[in-house]
């Protein structure tokens, strides 16, 4: 017989010693848990134990016996009364929200849910009782920690440049990664994976959702999956096909090899809603274990919840155990994998009270004071689809915004819109009319023009409507809104003009995104010309048109890329550690200053005219041994001659130009002929 003892109510989650293993799991609503151990394979459910205890609603008891590598889940008793948000159902068979390895498949069955699928409209108001641990996936007890070795890099938010990936996407069509570990973390750290990072010179890679998640039953009974894996069940195991073979050491060791090679890892994570869906969704872990604490419901009807998200759910970070989970999992991640930042999925949703978004939400503030947390690297998506769901530049000091307003004013810009000569420029300076309060700094703003979700620059350039029909969904899915311009054909052309100019736009649009002041952000593949076929939502398409496409390699692309990158990351004039305010830098030159294509400093007019499409920007270098830069950009349809700003002086050596390879030399008042949609880089000392 098991032998049972109360144990502790901490740490949440499965714990082994050299006794048995206590196991902690909160409810504060629950009338019993039961924790229920399985065989070696998840197939037979071998023995229910009642834990014994519950101290400030954590049930806790310590089982001897139990070592690492047990299978288990846990059953919680209590009120089936939807209406008042209780949706207990001891029938269900439920994950440990710390569970930190999940074994086996979730197989679709309509066991799964609380309710008797197909029974009317009211059905999730009546308690369905079959059984549904034969369709889930167990939890694995896991014993001491392989921590990673390396150090982190600490590279300065000045000198970062993020590359956006995803772990399977990235690797499953690599041409020269062994076969046997595409699409996992084993070749994420492989050399000639990372050697890539290095040729194109980023500093970090920023890696879509790795924690365990559920694919959709609609997909698959449409033959798909889900890729991008915004779909959470378990924010502390790690998807289990991003696993080659190698255990959860495998995660950290890639870690280590990345940082090694002075590269740090962010995770994208999704602590803003799980894969239990609306009040019509399975009941896989929290929604059984206490719906009521969990999920934010709604206030005059907790049987709905209150969908902030468009996923069917919200998590609650409002209540301290759910906050206390979110953190925990942070931490896991940060101190055992050796993560350096997390970018916040849908973070308005993290920052809610029942009054709306706060910058000073305890969420925030938990991770700011953190004594780990607090110095990583920490990048919030700024909207989510609630009330007052936009609100770019308002997360507090020590959190960095994804900026979708630079999205859309570059691409539009370089599409030839007319009137965006402000708020380009405010936007190539790393928008301090939205970050400049409480002093922040330019790096609060991660530029990026392409990301997972829309067009890869490929498609950006080569299509002015989505094709989305592979998802299934008669391209009703995915943006309508994408601020892209075909060049004059839509999809692919031999037209050897079409195709000159498509080049020459990705070309712009990467010069620019690495040149703008604030932190860039490129999409893994678009140096290499990665197309999706004009597929603008991939979520669903984990296959040839989501991968990579490594086959149609753009050699120039990936030169120019890594050309402009090496650029950046050499001049501290692209990247300063303050905003740009056109006043006099220590060494006596203004940190900025905005001229017309004329050689004059730009006059109100010229601002507001809404047909110029040109302009020149003189940059000051942070430090005395490096030269001042100007760029120099024509937006517009026609040549124009640019007259070089200044007076007597030295000559400016052109570095970079995205419509030729001649760069040349010229002086103070010579004139120089900028062909349409294209830009000049220069350096001097001017």
């Amino acid at each position: 017989m098991t032998k049972l003892s109360s144990g502790n109510p901490y740490a949440l989650g499965a714990t082994p010693d050299a006794k048995g293993t206590n196991f902690a799991l909160f409810s504060d609503h629950a009338d019993g848990v039961t924790l229920c151990l399985f065989s070696e394979d998840g197939s037979k459910e071998t023995e229910r134990i009642a834990l014994p205890e519950c101290t400030n609603g954590v049930w806790h008891g310590h089982v001897g016996g139990v070592k690492a590598g047990q299978l288990y889940g846990y059953r919680v008793s209590g009120p089936f009364d939807p209406v008042n948000g209780h949706r207990f159902n001891d029938t269900k068979l439920l994950l440990d929200p710390y569970a930190r390895e999940l074994v086996g498949p979730l197989t679709w069955d309509d066991a799964l849910y609380g309710y008797p699928v197909g029974d009317g409209d009211d059905a999730d108001l009546r308690k369905d009782e079959r059984d549904s641990a034969p369709f889930m996936p167990k939890a694995r007890v896991i014993g001491p920690d392989i921590l990673t070795k390396s150090k982190r890099p600490m590279t300065p938010w000045p000198q970062t440049v993020i590359y956006e990936s995803h772990v399977r996407g990235w690797t499953m069509r690599h041409p020269v990664l062994p076969d046997d570990i595409r699409g996992t973390f084993a070749a994420l750290g492989h050399p000639k994976a990372i050697e890539h990072l290095h040729r194109i010179g980023v500093s970090a890679i920023e890696l879509m959702p790795i924690h365990a998640f559920v694919q959709d039953r609609h997909l698959e009974e449409r033959g798909l999956r889900n890729f991008w894996g915004y779909n959470t069940i378990g924010f502390f195991a790690p998807e289990a096909r991003y696993i080659d073979g190698g255990g959860l050491a495998e995660i950290a060791e890639a870690v280590d090899r990345l940082h090694e090679a002075g590269i740090e890892v962010i995770l994208d994570v999704v602590y803003n809603h799980t894969a239990e869906g609306n009040h019509l969704g399975p009941t896989l872990s929290f929604k059984g274990i206490d719906n009521f604490s969990y999920y934010r419901l709604m206030p005059d009807d907790k049987r709905y919840y209150d969908d902030l998200t468009g996923t069917g759910n919200a998590i609650d970070t409002n209540h301290p155990r759910v906050l206390q989970m979110v953190m925990d999992s942070l931490r896991l991640w940060a101190s055992v994998y050796g993560v350096d930042g997390f970018r916040f999925d849908l973070a308005l949703t993290l920052g809610r009270e029942p009054t709306g978004f706060n910058p000073r939400h305890a969420f925030f503030n938990a991770i700011l004071q953190d004594p780990l947390l607090g110095k990583l690297k920490l990048i919030a998506e700024p909207w989510d689809v609630g009330p007052g769901g936009y609100q770019l530049g308002n997360f507090p000091a020590g959190f960095s915004e994804w900026n979708g307003d630079y999205r859309d004013v570059v691409r539009e810009f370089w599409m030839g819109a007319e009137g965006l000569l402000p708020s380009f420029a405010a936007r190539f300076a790393a928008s301090s009319d939205l970050f400049n309060e409480g002093r922040r700094r330019p790096w609060s703003s991660v530029n990026f023009i392409t990301a997972h979700d829309g067009f890869t620059l490929e498609d950006l350039v080569s299509y002015n409507d989505k094709h989305n029909e592979a998802n299934g969904e008669d391209n009703r899915d995915g943006h309508s809104d994408n601020r892209s311009w075909n060049c004059g054909a839509e999809g692919p052309t031999e037209d050897e003009g079409i195709l000159a100019l498509r080049k020459q736009q990705k070309r712009n649009l990467i010069a620019t995104l690495m040149l703008s002041q604030g932190v860039p952000m490129l999409l893994a593949g678009d140096e290499i010309g990665n197309s999706q076929g004009g597929n603008n939502n991939a979520y669903a398409q984990d296959n040839e048109i989501g991968w990579v496409d490594w086959s149609n390699t753009d050699p120039e692309l990936m030169d120019f890329t890594a050309k402009v990158i090496a650029l950046r990351r050499s001049r501290s004039a692209f990247s300063r550690a303050e905003f740009l305010t056109g006043a006099r830098t220590s060494l006596g030159q203004r940190d900025v200053a905005w001229y017309s294509a004329g050689g004059e400093r730009m006059s109100d007019g010229e601002w507001q005219d809404p047909f110029v499409k040109c302009l020149t920007v003189r940059l000051a270098p942070m430090r005395g041994d490096e030269p001042t830069m100007m760029v120099m950009m024509n937006a517009s349809h026609v040549d124009v001659d640019f007259v070089v700003p200044g007076k007597e002086g030295s000559g400016w050596k052109v570095v970079l130009d995205t419509a030729s390879d001649n760069e040349g030399e010229v002086m103070p008042g010579d004139t120089r002929k900028v062909p349409a949609r294209s830009l000049l880089v220069l350096e001097g000392n001017g």
